[in-house]
């Protein structure tokens, strides 16, 4: 049966959740929300770091003398999203919400902080890391730079992610491959431009640009082993002109994600290849930009087995999924995961309409009953990696 430790925090994680999301900031200007966590870590009796990775907050509790450290990580950032909600808890801010449940996941951590800090029994050392800039994808790393591993010792690390449509109380998560790279691609191609009435004498960018969009899509289903994941999307298509003016140029902007990097690799290469190839064939040249932004996250097996024996513990066998399948989208906790051994899961959010809506919605809101399940499966997870003596 489960184990809830958390229930008597549900009133007071609300009140922060909602506070939270009544205020929210962007990346690495999370002034307000960085000094509410650390007040409320320093309340529970955490020794507490400030401007860790910039605006960063960091909080310590050990017990025993127990050498193991584990850490757990919440992301603060909200998006540049005006708020849709109607709730008596929406943003204050116009243009800027909590958009991705990041009021929710600082919560529930906060919770489980307050619940070790006072009945806690574990042997060892728990680091409550609260990230800025995870929108951004600078966050993480920006922590890392500042020393968030070597200062504070953690051996392992942790993240919860809410997922709208499944159920709450619920949880997933895998080992491997969990959430894709993204790489963002700006493609140029220079042509001639012409008259609308005369094309022969020029040629015609939107033409060649459109070739080059079609090629795209066969990178996915023709060039990537089958059993590779891929997505490869043109999201903008900028030319210069006019009513009867052939246009000169044109810009293609997109994003591609994939689960490895050797697939990103592949991606980029074959890339590359289709955009120098349909240029040639037109006789005009072609550039392509190739950032990747955001790694894949990969989790680590043991972190996985332990996060599963949590989420048994805490939700029950029926209501955790230890091998779910691997999700495209990306995660800036994947260079935490590259740094120390790390698990990636995801914390139902809803299946009813008003709990459902996808992340970065402008009518997104973090469902508050997630989070005592949420803080249970910290709970637990850091009583079964540091076991009281």
């Amino acid at each position: 049966m489960p184990d809830a430790q958390t229930d008597h925090l549900s009133a007071e994680m609300t009140a922060w959740r909602h506070d939270f999301h009544a205020h929210p900031e962007l990346g690495f200007a999370e002034t307000r929300t960085a000094a509410r966590v650390a007040d409320l870590l320093e309340s529970f009796g955490l020794q507490v770091h400030r401007g860790v990775g910039q605006t960063g907050v960091v909080g310590v509790l050990q017990r025993g003398n127990g050498t193991g450290a584990v850490g757990l990580r919440a992301d603060m950032d909200a998006l540049p999203i005006g708020e849709a909600t109607g709730a008596a808890h929406a943003s204050r801010t116009g243009g800027v919400m909590h958009a991705c449940g990041h009021d929710g996941h600082m919560a529930m951590l906060l919770g489980a902080a307050k619940h070790l800090a006072t009945h806690g029994q574990f042997n060892g050392r728990v680091v409550f890391i609260f990230q800025p800039a995870e929108e951004h994808g600078q966050g993480a790393q920006a922590m890392i730079a500042d020393g968030l591993f070597e200062r504070f010792g953690v051996d392992q690390v942790f993240a919860i992610h809410n997922m709208p449509g499944l159920a709450t109380g619920q949880m997933e998560t895998r080992a491997g491959p969990m959430t894709a790279s993204e790489a963002l691609f700006e493609i140029e191609v220079r042509g001639r431009g012409g008259h609308a009435a005369m094309p022969h004498l020029g040629v015609d960018a939107i033409v060649v640009g459109a070739q080059i969009v079609g090629a795209l899509q066969t990178i996915v289903s023709r060039k990537l082993d089958p059993a590779q994941n891929g997505v490869v999307s043109v999201t903008e298509f900028i030319a210069d002109g006019g009513r009867n003016i052939l246009p000169g140029s044109a810009i293609l902007k997109g994003d591609a994600r994939a689960l490895s990097p050797d697939t990103n690799t592949a991606i980029e290469a074959q890339m590359r290849s289709l955009v120098a190839g349909t240029c040639a064939a037109h006789d005009v040249s072609g550039e392509v930009g190739y950032a990747t932004v955001f790694a894949p996250t990969l989790n680590d097996a043991e972190a996985v087995a332990a996060v599963t024996r949590a989420g048994v513990a805490a939700l029950g066998a029926g209501n955790v999924d230890p091998a779910c399948l691997p999700k495209l989208f990306s995660e800036d906790f994947a260079h935490m995961a590259m740094a120390r051994p790390g698990c990636f899961l995801l914390m139902g959010n809803g299946t009813e309409d008003a709990f459902a809506q996808p992340l970065h919605s402008a009518r997104y809101d973090f469902n508050d009953a997630g989070l005592v399940p949420g803080a249970d499966v910290w709970v637990h997870l850091v009583q079964d990696m540091l076991q009281a003596a």
